[in-house]
């Protein structure tokens, strides 16, 4: 069956990136259904010739089945919440944000952000499609509506409180009806307001072969010029832009109405859409070499991880991101080569991995053991979780990072 381009309707035709077959990289094993079955569905990702749009291939799993019920809370990150302090203080002083403003956030976690908001006596909203996630925000004193976000729900909350700033950090990506969302935040935005959006940056993804962070999950995969596309498409001007860190390397997006005149755009963002354009992402060959490219990486993972247990190193791993599930299921890194990982989210602790049903124990457990490797699957968060464990220096343990190529550190 032909899949379509989920903004402009192109047929799809050329792979990006084949990573076999997956589970959906959240759905942690409790342990009382370590036994049962578990679905594995391709994991796929095409280009547009179109729109140049990188998007996973349709399957057979609903919105309601992945974010309703979610394990991932924000609040768990030092450096992310660090990162989120940051963004609203900022937002506050260049916007002028105070007691008079509105600021909601689409898919908005567990408050992890907008609590920096309400702090300075702002008024805040968010929306949240995961109850279990959403109650965790209400407990912190931001209010919540749980709901998934598009065009009707838009409707239903512009008339007592729409935006002076909507924010969507990390929420573009794992949109199935891009066209619905995207004109849900315009409907949402005050006119004069400002959108900003936070997503992972493909050109990022392509030059540091970040295969992890394709999963089932996220459904598009961005450069700046397909997301001005988008947005254009929907009466949104993208007037400014970040490059940051975050995730392996993100942009942080600033969008207005399109009739906004008193906002020109910034030469931040004539700059980076040439970057772009010679880079070669308004050809689709540049898309088309990045799939072998992912297998040559996997190779050469596997390569190192046989080494090491033929020589006798015990590995064990630290967190349980979706991107990690995606490494560990692709290269087939299991239990013959990892015996755990830990995280320090209790939501996830005492469940297994999805696929390689690895189990999840408490950080302490390091210490316990004394691994020879500790294997960080979250390596854009690197530093702070090196950082926690140092300890393990001590007796000799090393770390091992993918950021963007397998690194062992010290």
């Amino acid at each position: 069956m032909a899949t379509n381009c989920r903004f402009c309707g192109t047929e799809l035709e050329h792979v990006f990136a084949d990573l076999g077959v997956s589970p959906l990289a959240n759905s942690y094993i409790p342990a009382e259904r370590f036994s049962a079955p578990q679905a594995f569905l391709p994991l796929r990702a095409l280009v547009c010739s179109n729109c140049f749009l990188v998007q996973l291939e349709e399957y057979d799993a609903t919105p309601e089945e992945l974010f309703s019920e979610y394990a991932y809370f924000s609040s768990y990150s030092t450096t992310w919440l660090e990162h989120a302090r940051n963004y609203a203080h900022a937002m506050i002083d260049r916007f002028a944000l105070g007691p008079q403003s509105t600021v909601v956030e689409v898919a908005s976690n567990d408050g992890y952000l907008l609590q920096y908001f309400a702090e300075r006596g702002i008024d805040v909203l968010g929306v949240e499609p995961a109850a279990n996630v959403a109650a965790a925000a209400e407990a912190r004193g931001v209010e919540t509506v749980v709901r998934f976000f598009g065009e009707e729900a838009a409707r239903d909350l512009r008339e007592e409180r729409a935006a002076d700033l909507l924010v969507g950090n990390n929420v573009l990506a794992h949109v199935p009806d891009l066209n619905d969302f995207v004109a849900g935040l315009r409907l949402l935005l005050k006119q004069g307001g400002v959108i900003t959006l936070e997503l992972p940056h493909l050109m990022r993804l392509i030059d540091g072969v970040q295969f992890d962070t394709i999963y089932h999950e996220h459904f598009s995969y961005f450069s700046l010029s397909t997301v001005v596309r988008v947005l254009d498409a929907h009466g949104l001007r993208v007037f400014d832009v970040e490059e940051l860190p975050t995730h392996g390397g993100s942009l942080r997006i600033y969008a207005c109405h399109g009739g906004a005149a008193a906002r020109p755009v910034d030469e931040h963002v004539d700059r980076l859409l040439e970057r772009e354009e010679v880079a070669g992402y308004g050809r689709i060959d540049t898309y088309q070499e990045f799939a072998e490219r992912v297998r040559r990486e996997k190779r050469s993972i596997l390569s190192f991880f046989v080494d090491a247990k033929d020589a006798g190193a015990t590995i064990c791993a630290y967190g349980a991101p979706a991107k990690g599930n995606t490494l560990l299921n692709y290269c087939g890194l299991g239990a013959d080569f990892i015996e755990y990982t830990v995280d320090r989210s209790p939501h996830k602790q005492g469940c297994y991995l999805p696929g390689t049903r690895l189990p999840i124990l408490e950080p302490s457990e390091i210490e316990r053991t004394r691994p020879d490797f500790l294997f960080i699957l979250p390596g854009n968060l690197k530093d702070e979780i090196m950082e926690q464990m140092r300890m393990i220096e001590g007796w000799g343990g090393r770390f091992i990072v993918r950021a963007p190529q397998l690194t062992v550190y010290p």
